[in-house]
Order: C-alpha cells, then structure tokens, then sequence
C-alpha cells in the first residue's frame, strides 16, 4: 500500500471520527481512534507542557474526566489538515481546532488551536499513535 488519496481520505475521517466521539460522548468511537499505546500532550496558551498521557486508557481517562465536567454541548472543528512525512504506514498530520461550545441557547468560541498529529497504520485501520494539543487561550 502506499500513502494515497484513500490513506488521506481514511485519516481525514479518523480526526472527523476522534472529534465526534467526543462531542456526542460516543466513547466507543473515541477509543477506536488511538492504538493501545497512544500518546497525548497538550500546551494551554503557551503554558506548561500537561501529561504526557500513556496508553489508550489514560488518555481516555483525561477525555471521560473532561467530559463529565461539561454542561454544554462542545463542537471540535477540525479544519486545514496538512500531510508530512507520509509513509505506507505512518504519516505526521497537523490540523487546525476551533472548539465551539453551545449552553442555554447560546454559541460561543472556547478556543482555538492546533492538533499535532502521528498517525500510523494498525488495528485494522489508520488510528491515532501520539496526539499533541496546542490551545490558543484557555477556556
């Protein structure tokens, strides 16, 4: 197999999939996203570095933690995803968030930042190997 439009096409669809799961808390579809030993990081506003989270469960944890202390309905906007150092297995992604949330009617940007991603080819499907977020502002 080499990297080819379906490969681009199949991890658009992977970063589409890891942010509906979790805006509609679709936990199933969240942890198919990332390989067992998945590794995630995120800078908020130019802060310290938070993790790293080893492993699906950890980072799954982060993501549950989260989502049980929200009231509102987010909205990840993945957007402008750029291929680097693209292979038949593995492939360096950067994409754009803006991170919406809505609550009593009313829409509001959260933030805005940039995924940093490893994707690499395993489990049956392009998944999520190392995932760094860089957050504009904190929210």
């Amino acid at each position: 197999m080499t990297f080819n439009l379906e490969n681009k096409l199949d991890i658009h669809e992977l970063l589409g999939r890891a942010a509906l799961g979790y805006d509609e808390r679709d936990t199933e579809m969240l942890v198919d996203c990332f390989i067992e030993e998945a590794q995630m990081t995120m800078c908020i506003a130019g802060g310290d570095l938070i993790g790293p989270f080893i492993g699906r469960g950890d980072i799954m944890t982060l993501m549950t933690d989260s989502m049980a202390s929200q009231t509102d309905v987010r909205r990840h906007v993945v957007s402008n995803i750029i291929f680097l150092n693209t292979s038949e297995q593995s492939a360096s992604v950067i994409s754009s968030l803006t991170l919406l949330a809505t609550e009593n009617g009313v829409t509001n940007l959260l933030s805005a930042g940039l995924y940093r991603d490893e994707v690499v080819n395993a489990e049956g499907g392009w998944k999520i190997a190392k995932r760094h977020l860089d957050l504009d502002t904190s929210y």
